[in-house]
């Protein structure tokens, strides 16, 4: 099975989905399950080093107090308890994702997507960290396992920009108004951090439908001609 996530590192619900999806997979241990976290940027335009937190932007958005800014994360904050996350967003740093999601793709290619996904989240929405920054970057790539020169040729140049906007871009032509956005085996799309239980009678329909259909469906008759090992015989024929 194959699951494809699209989803941006500052999204708050894309980490509470991420978690829920993991506890609904704990319910078929033993099946493979390939996930795959896709680039999405909620925010195209935004700025580096904005030097203000969420809570601050919040109120600058929308003409509210810092206090009522903090109300507007508080329910965010609760689910993310329940599935045991730590959002601080006094501490979260707004800014442009671009960079992190052209090095996801790299990860990606090392099979270290999953690592990179999850540390990229915890970094912004826990540890506070700038990852529109460059050497932010780097250092968090290093933890999962890339190579300190290879992400920092890759953050000189332009590789992988065109990734990045192609996933965008089929984002777009599939339908995607929003993170988090999952698609199980091309057939089934969950939209936004769903319960887990939403998460579960999807994965059972679509192993379900695994197990049933055979990997071919034999559409042969008897009249067709082959050859093998042991040479060709034309049907009808005796040997």
């Amino acid at each position: 099975m194959k699951i494809e996530i699209w989803s941006d590192f500052v999204c708050p619900f894309c980490y509470i989905g991420k978690r829920r999806l993991e506890e609904a997979l704990e319910h078929f241990p033993g099946k493979q399950v390939d996930v795959v976290y896709k680039s999405f940027e909620l925010d195209p335009n935004a700025e580096r080093n904005m030097g203000r937190n969420m809570h601050e932007k919040l109120a600058a958005k929308y003409g509210r107090s810092l206090e009522e800014a903090r109300e507007m994360t508080q329910n965010m904050t609760e689910q993310a308890k329940m599935v045991g996350l730590d959002f601080r967003f006094d501490s979260v740093v707004p800014t442009n994702t671009f960079d992190a999601h052209r090095v996801s793709q790299l990860a990606n290619e090392k099979g270290l997507g999953k690592a990179f996904a999850e540390r990229f989240f915890k970094a912004v929405l826990t540890d506070g960290k700038d990852i529109g920054d460059h050497e932010t970057i780097t250092t968090l790539a290093v933890e999962v396992g890339l190579d300190r020169d290879v992400v920092a040729s890759v953050l000189e140049g332009a590789d992988y920009s065109e990734a990045v906007r192609r996933e965008e871009a089929e984002a777009q032509q599939i339908g995607v108004q929003g993170v988090p956005f999952f698609v199980i085996n091309r057939k089934y799309a969950v939209s936004g951090a769903q319960p887990t239980e939403v998460f579960v009678q999807g994965l059972e329909k679509a192993f379900a439908e695994e197990e049933q259909t055979p990997a071919f469906e034999d559409l042969s008759s008897e009249s067709g001609a082959a050859c093998t090992e042991d040479g060709c015989e034309v049907p009808g024929e005796n040997k």
